[in-house]
């Protein structure tokens, strides 16, 4: 028989992924004021695309991570709905990319939390579609019209390494740094950028919040 649910206690790891160094270096440069983690984080650079997202993440929590092990998937994305802007938040309810929609953990919570983390800033919770890359114009459309509301190219294939893994709390959330109406091929992709990289910067108290409020895996 196992435990009844807890709070997350200090044996509890939590794994934030990342693709691209400057998404590394903007969550690392964080912690300063982010506060106390619930247990163990380790910032995960896993490299650009689906494949090397998976294989990543696949790898390492294969080596010797605790069962329970909560990943998260952070870093920038592209906005899909009009009104979005750079800087703007997303929290994935599900992430989308081969096979089944994976389902998010404590979705409400962690918007919440960013809330606080980040004001003024604008959070929207919805699914986030995976790539293999870059999308323009019409892709964009697809996705839209399919029901997500942003996409970036590692979120599906972390989550879902992730639980291939073993069963786990899992969360994906991103920062708008393209938007229909700021696309980066436009002038002020500099000024969005810099916005969605202090963005970033911000968000691990929100990460270690809803670390904290993560049921002890049973036992």
């Amino acid at each position: 028989m196992g435990d009844g649910p807890g709070h997350a206690g200090p044996a509890t790891p939590l794994l934030i992924a990342c693709a691209l160094g400057i998404e590394q270096f903007a969550l690392r440069s964080g912690r300063s004021r982010a506060g106390a983690a619930a247990g163990p984080v380790t910032v995960l650079r896993t490299g650009m695309g689906p494949r090397a997202a998976g294989t990543t993440v696949s790898r390492v929590l294969g080596r010797d991570r605790p069962p329970g092990t909560a990943v998260l998937a952070s870093g920038f994305c592209a906005g899909l709905s009009p009104g979005m802007h750079p800087g703007d938040l997303v929290v994935a309810d599900e992430t989308r990319g081969a096979g089944d929609p994976t389902p998010c953990t404590g979705t409400g919570l962690l918007a919440e939390a960013l809330a606080r983390a980040v004001p003024g800033r604008t959070v929207h919770i919805g699914p986030l579609t995976g790539s293999a890359h870059v999308v323009h114009g019409h892709e964009r459309a697809e996705l839209r019209a399919a029901g997500a509301i942003a996409v970036d190219m590692e979120s599906a294939a972390t989550l879902g390494a992730a639980l291939r893994s073993g069963p786990r709390p899992v969360a994906a959330v991103r920062v708008i740094v393209d938007a229909p109406e700021h696309e980066l091929v436009r002038i002020g992709t500099i000024r969005g950028g810099i916005s969605a990289f202090r963005v970033l910067r911000a968000v691990l108290p929100a990460f270690y919040e809803w670390h904290r409020s993560l049921p002890l895996p049973r036992r």
